[in-house]
């Protein structure tokens, strides 16, 4: 292609000595707002980078680790963006100045997203999309590129599908999921720095907040592309007959989830006790509930059995738990005794409460002992109940053995009566008679 015809059909000018001095003029600016936006960054970097591990409440978003380069990178845009609308620039300055902003942009970008830990394909293919979008505005040329991009594509009706749609889908999904995580963490941020709200309230907050998030980003999308929505006027019933049907377990969930902490009756942090799971309440999500055990195990819980089943929440209303612990004495024991022994140990253990104050009542008369209940109070069930009564077990153990106390264990009396003489006669001729068998095939 001619050179000459190239730059005629493109508006490009001839570069004359007056261009190249307005195209150095553009290039001095360019050096000195990347001076400026790197000692803008220099200074507010490092607060923004504190700020953000501060209130840090999930380390899946290393925000702070690229604050510097976000600030560096946001500022140089934002001066060469005045830059460039300030004056009317020539072709060549336009060139450069929008050359050194798209890149700024699709930097801040890059790290922005990079710090949402959004996949890096991704936020690459954004990122250049970005660019030569806005590289592309800044000399003019953009409805050249659009309207190449749209001649790739086809017709369904009324509608258009083409390579710039594409695009345009992408660019607003990754947009929005952006902005999403964005808005979700500064709500996060916001309600974790309320102090009048418990737990429970902070986490409601924020899951209807996440749900208005999504609606609202949802209808912003549709306008962003500039689908008319009366278009799903048509897919309306259909559409709602399939949610009803093939979704209804998970709104259920959802629903339960958002009743168990409007009314407050299972909160993180509860140890709760459903059907074989035992353990504290880790998580309520928009799913299901998650419960750690004292082995560790995570069991996950739909929000919809926490409705219907019987659950036993031992830190509802109190978290004072009461715990039993049995041991069986002798029945030579001086009861009295053994009883203040027992308090003792209680008392002594770490976690039990002094108040109130643990108790020993005699509870049943055994075969083999006189069973003792051991009746104690501790408010921290999520610590475990086998460690702390094996605490209060081996001082029992101490305290009986200095005090001489036995611990039975199950013993039976064997009466032998008189035998008759000709039945132990018959028993020892038979014992005999097999002791000289063995003998025989012994060799």
């Amino acid at each position: 292609m001619d050179i000459d015809y190239f730059m005629a059909t493109y508006s490009i000018p001839p570069f004359s000595e007056a261009v190249a001095i307005e195209f150095a003029i553009a290039g001095g600016i360019i050096i000195a707002l990347l001076f400026a936006a790197i000692g803008v960054a220099r200074v507010a970097g490092p607060p923004l980078a504190q700020r953000l591990e501060d209130h840090a409440t999930d380390a899946r978003f290393p925000l702070a680790s690229r604050a510097k380069a976000i600030v560096r990178h946001l500022a140089a845009a934002l001066l060469l963006a005045i830059v460039l609308g300030a004056h009317d620039w020539t072709f060549y300055a336009q060139l450069i100045i929008g050359f050194s902003f798209a890149a700024a942009s699709a930097l801040f970008l890059k790290n922005l997203l990079v710090g949402l830990r959004i996949s890096f394909p991704i936020v690459l293919a954004v990122s250049l999309i970005v660019f030569i979008v806005i590289l592309s505005n800044s000399v003019g040329q953009l409805s050249s590129i659009t309207s190449a991009f749209d001649k790739a594509g086809f017709d369904v009706g009324s509608t258009r599908f083409s390579l710039l749609t594409i695009f345009k889908l992408a660019l607003a999904g990754v947009i929005l999921f952006a902005l999403v995580r964005l808005a979700n963490r500064a709500i996060r941020l916001l309600v974790r720095r309320n102090k009048g709200l418990d737990d429970a309230q902070r986490l409601l907050t924020e899951k209807l907040g996440a749900v208005i998030i999504l609606i609202a980003a949802f209808f912003i999308g549709i306008d962003m592309l500039g689908i008319d929505i009366t278009a799903f006027a048509v897919f309306s019933g259909a559409f709602g007959l399939a949610i009803g049907f093939g979704l209804q377990k998970t709104f259920g969930n959802l629903i339960a989830g958002i009743i168990l902490l409007m009314d407050r009756s299972i909160k993180p942090g509860d140890v709760i006790a459903v059907g074989e799971s035992f353990g504290w309440v880790n998580k309520i999500g928009v799913r299901a509930v998650s419960i750690i055990t004292r082995d560790g195990k995570e069991h996950l819980i739909p929000n919809e059995n926490l409705m219907t089943q019987e659950v036993e929440n031992w830190s509802y209303s109190s978290r004072n738990v009461r715990v039993h612990i049995e041991v069986g004495v002798s029945y030579s024991s001086d009861l009295r005794q053994v009883m203040e022994l027992m308090r003792e140990a209680a008392i002594e253990s770490d976690r039990v409460l002094k108040a109130p104050k643990p108790i020993v009542w005699i509870k049943d008369f055994g075969d083999s002992s006189v069973v003792m209940d051991i009746r104690l109070w501790i408010k921290d069930p999520e610590g475990g109940i086998g460690n702390m009564r094996h605490d209060v077990l081996i001082r029992v153990w101490d305290k009986f053995k200095e005090h001489g106390i036995e611990i039975p264990f199950p013993q039976r009396d064997v009466n032998v009566r008189t035998i008759d003489d000709a039945f132990v006669d018959k028993v020892a001729a038979r014992l005999v008679a097999r002791t000289g068998e063995a003998d025989a095939k012994g060799g």
